[in-house]
């Protein structure tokens, strides 16, 4: 990470100095605000820690409870996760505090006594290459105070308030209006009003505040899906046992005793149960309501038998009945009316998707709908793109969520059937063999890398894909490692990107030397340092040449053979106050390690460019002389500042 920019300064360098606009904030709440987030959750919490990189934009974040949430909820932390987190600066603590994913341990009834459970196989959580990082388990709130200790940070020093409840929500028509959509809050105290109200106007609200969202009924949206008849138990538990894999994530399958799945925690010790709850044997509890951690351990014990666990301490538990539900839109325009009206009320997370915890994916695509979101809001705002921007967040997040949904109902089924014996054809069950090879088979979907989406203004088609082949057009920019030319340092080439709101064009260069003037590499960076660069077009007056357009590139020569000042003046932007250089811009293979060029199967002959989203999405791949291309496909994205 890079600081000192505009003067060295004591102290702790990650914590920004506060940002003009903050001295000027009134006592108190607000009476106007450029986006309203209502609901501190995952999703909520990365909107915000996003727009907290935009001190310049008024963001104000509310949530119904006294404070922030302490313990339990989800907890699996997916690699794009992980990923994403990096942006923020915030994956190492991530990492470094989670218990890592490593295998998955499958049991099934024992076909020589179907009362006892006998392990079936392992399998790697996580395929070799699929990321850098791996797939944790992190307590959510521990995951939402790192995201509120970097709001903190930041320049704006966003913080959330407590005790407010969004009861009432209303559009003004007139659409000159600067803030066009008013918000009730109630005031609480333990969850109960205190009969005081505020109201706040706000140009955006985004809806963050789950499956019972006030915000979503607001806008006439509603969940719409399978009834919920599932019940699953959840429990953070402190055990002693003797089943062999308890740090193991394990799948557990009995033959009529119910299912378990096995999370071990963060810690050493800790392991949460998801403890499927039988409509049968286990209905009374569930009718009268009258379900313990105690009940819940003795419905695990059934499951695990012959071996037995004995719960000392429980940490968090809870009961909750699964169903998968989709909203056909994520905004509050008609699906009628997009294209001729800017959305002003966006939904996000479990608001708009609910479906069972046992993929682990409820936080992870809660998530990345704010993610994909908070980058649009703030370029709109900050008057960078075109409002129409904005109708691409419910068009790409809504196809991804029904994707999920389709996956966790195939998921909950194969889970909750009942376990056939190995090669029976009759019957109703799943084969656990099956169940093993499914798990193995969607490991790209559960890491959260397997989304890809569909061409539209902000992602192209694949007419240059054989270019880049590593890189497809619509998926996440996987990351590669390479060695940073000015001082040497092995760095990953993903880690570049940061959540500002840049888009990034990454230059892989063809085979030339790249002082010569037969490069193809230097002819784009001479584009790009020049009058009619989209750069020069769409950056802002004052701004830093890099803070809307960030190019990087990567030579295919060894970092010792190339001269940091031979490089073009476009790779040695001149920054800040001081107009000090940038010297983090070029990279070349690693040569104590795999090259980039080989891993992500770029054309070494003519080399190619890729660009990529503030979201971390592939946009495009061009080849290098294409800057026609360039500029024509990021003028149909960003205004013109000129």
């Amino acid at each position: 990470m890079q600081f000192y920019l505009n003067g060295y300064r004591p102290g702790d360098p990650f914590i920004e100095e506060p940002h003009p606009s903050v001295a000027d904030r009134p006592d108190g709440l607000p009476d106007e605000v450029d986006v309203l987030i209502v609901g501190c959750g995952p999703a909520g919490l990365v909107l915000a820690a996003q727009l907290a990189n935009f001190p310049d934009i008024r963001t104000m974040v509310i949530d119904r409870r006294d404070g922030p949430l302490e313990v339990g909820q989800a907890d699996g932390v997916a690699c794009r996760t992980v990923e994403m987190f990096e942006a923020f600066g915030l994956a190492d603590q991530l990492v470094a505090e989670g218990y890592w994913v490593n295998e998955v341990s499958f049991w099934r009834p024992d076909p020589e006594d179907r009362t006892r459970i006998t392990r079936t196989g392992r399998i790697q959580d996580v395929e070799d290459g699929l990321s850098e990082f791996p797939h944790v388990i992190v307590n959510q709130a521990r995951m939402l105070a790192y995201l509120r200790d970097h709001m903190e940070r930041s320049a704006s020093r966003l913080e959330p308030f407590y005790g407010l409840h969004a009861s009432g929500l209303t559009i003004d028509s007139d659409s000159s209006a600067e803030h066009p959509v008013t918000v009730t809050l109630q005031h609480l105290e333990n969850f109960q009003e205190t009969g005081r109200t505020s109201t706040v106007r706000a140009k955006y609200v985004v809806g963050c505040d789950g499956s019972r969202s006030g915000v979503r009924s607001a806008i006439g949206r509603e969940l719409v899906g399978d009834p919920m008849n599932q019940s699953w138990g959840v429990m953070d538990v402190l055990a002693v046992t003797d089943f062999p894999d308890i740090r193991l994530k394990s799948a557990i399958l009995s033959a009529n005793q119910g299912n378990l799945l096995i999370i071990p925690r963060e810690g050493g010790y800790l392991v949460r149960l998801y403890i499927e709850l039988d409509q049968v044997s286990d209905r009374e509890m569930l009718d009268n309501r009258s379900v313990t951690p105690e009940k819940l351990a003795a419905v695990a014990n059934r499951v695990l038998h012959p071996y037995t666990l004995e719960v000392k301490d429980v940490g968090w538990w809870s009961v909750y009945e699964i169903g998968q539900r989709l909203c056909d839109k994520f905004d509050d325009v008609p699906a009628e009316e997009t294209g001729s009206r800017v959305p002003r009320v966006f939904i996000a997370g479990d608001a708009c998707h609910t479906h069972s915890a046992k993929a682990g994916q409820g936080m992870n695509v809660s998530m990345a709908d704010a993610w994909n979101l908070g980058w649009k809001l703030g370029a709109v705002l900050r008057g960078t793109a075109r409002p129409e921007l904005l109708d691409t967040y419910s068009a790409e997040r809504q196809v991804i969520a029904q994707e999920l949904i389709d996956f966790d109902r195939e998921f909950a089924r194969m889970f909750s059937a009942p376990p056939k014996e190995s090669g029976e054809e009759e019957g109703e069950g799943v084969d656990p063999a099956e169940f093993q090879r499914y798990f193995a088979a969607q490991g790209r979907f559960t890491a959260g890398v397997a989304t890809r989406y569909a061409p539209s203004v902000i992602t192209a088609g694949t007419q240059f894909q054989h270019l880049a082949e590593g890189f497809p057009v619509g998926m996440r920019f996987h990351s590669a490692p390479v060695v940073r030319l000015a001082d040497a340092k092995p760095v990953q080439l993903g880690h570049a990107a940061r959540a500002d709101g840049a888009w990034r064009i990454y230059v892989f260069a063809d085979r030339s030397d790249p002082t010569s003037l037969d490069s193809g590499a230097r002819a784009l960076c001479d584009f790009l340092g020049s009058e009619k660069s989209p750069i020069t077009r769409h950056t802002p007056a004052g701004a830093d040449p890099d803070s809307l357009i960030d190019v990087r590139a990567v030579f295919q020569q060894n970092h010792r053979d190339l001269a940091v000042e031979a490089m073009p003046p476009v790779l040695l932007p001149r920054k800040g106050t001081f107009g000090l250089i940038d010297y983090e811009k070029v990279f070349c293979p690693d040569p104590a390690g795999d090259d980039v060029f080989d891993l992500r199967g770029i054309d070494r002959e003519t080399g190619c460019m890729v660009v990529v989203r503030p979201d971390q999405y592939v946009a495009h791949v061009l080849p290098l002389d294409g800057h026609e291309e360039l500029a024509d496909f990021l003028s149909g994205v960003l205004t013109d500042a000129r």
